[in-house]
């Protein structure tokens, strides 16, 4: 069966094929095209993790700011939970570090969004733009008072 085929049909014999093939050396005959977009999707992966930890990390601390009468310790392990697994990413693949700032801005508004559906406080208790620095959010002691 050729590797194109087998990319289809079982995924896990794909990669051990190809794993094999680059350890040997033989690269004439790895699925070049299929494992470049495996590649991609990997950093594609990645990215869209960061973004959604940062979402949540970002809802949670709006929501210990904006009500303070219902902070919890689930609160608070959620909080360092996200900033534990953004830490991970980011050792694991620094230069996603510089999407931080980009990613920020995108997801803010969500992070508003789920503040607000959360709590069904008003949105507009909470700021138009993310009131938290990055290194704020980041920091493993930060919590808005």
């Amino acid at each position: 069966m050729s590797l194109e085929a087998e990319y289809d049909l079982d995924f896990y014999a794909w990669i051990n094929q190809n794993v094999e093939l680059l350890r040997r050396g033989c690269l004439s005959e790895i699925d070049a095209e299929h494992i470049a977009q495996e590649l991609e999707s990997m950093g594609k992966r990645d990215r869209r993790q960061l973004r959604s930890r940062l979402q949540v990390l970002i809802m949670h601390l709006l929501k210990w700011q904006y009500q303070p009468d219902k902070q919890s310790q689930s609160w608070l392990a959620t909080i360092d939970h996200q900033r534990d697994q953004i830490e991970a990413l980011l050792l694991d693949s620094p230069s996603l570090r510089g999407d931080l700032e980009t990613a920020l801005v995108t997801v803010y508004s969500k992070s508003l969004r789920d503040a607000h559906r959360e709590t069904s406080l008003p949105e507009t208790v909470f700021p138009l733009s993310c009131p938290f620095t990055l290194a704020e959010i980041l920091a493993p002691d930060f919590l808005p008072s």
